[in-house]
């Protein structure tokens, strides 16, 4: 383990600034000058962290959710988006009940293009009255009971092998590049 590389985005929790030392620094001073140079580092560090967390923010619009990936290389040079990390985008989509062993489909709303790459498709299905709920995909040892998730370039289409009714609340989260 010595030779990983452990990386992310933190905020250290150590920088204390007295007040009472703040209150008394001349404007003038050397030592003033040095308080707002940290002081807009800590500042930046704090911008810098917060907009390359995930966010945990579950939209049915698309949402920017902190999320960066590789720059495209597939881009160009003269692409302004060639060099750039990629934001991922978030979209939450309300399913609704889950089909009786047929196919079902809600429209995602995404204008996709020949640049969007889905990179995580998952859901939840929800049992209200008996209080179960299933992954999505769903892998079973029995094929009937077998869900499965996918994304075209207009609809969400849930699959399943058995009935599945009593699943009345399903919830799709689509994470996507779009360039």
């Amino acid at each position: 383990m010595a030779n990983d590389v452990v990386s992310g985005s933190f905020v250290p929790t150590t920088n204390v600034w007295d007040v009472a030392n703040i209150s008394d620094i001349d404007v003038t001073s050397p030592e003033f000058k040095e308080l707002l140079i940290r002081l807009y580092q800590n500042l930046n560090l704090m911008s810098t962290v917060l907009n390359t967390k995930d966010t945990g923010y579950y939209n049915l619009s698309q949402y920017s959710c902190g999320q960066l990936f590789f720059p495209n290389p597939a881009a160009n040079s003269t692409n302004t988006n060639a060099k750039n990390f990629r934001q991922v985008l978030r979209k939450v989509i309300n399913f609704g009940t889950l089909p009786n062993a047929a196919v079902a489909t809600v429209a995602h709303g995404i204008t996709t293009t020949a640049f969007t790459q889905f990179t995580r498709i998952y859901a939840c299905a929800t049992d209200p009255a008996d209080m179960e709920y299933l992954p999505i995909p769903y892998a079973s040892s029995t094929a009937a009971n077998n869900i499965e998730l996918s994304v075209d370039n207009t609809n969400v289409t849930i699959t399943t092998g058995s009935d599945r009714t009593a699943f009345t609340k399903c919830v799709v989260v689509l994470e996507y590049l779009q360039y």
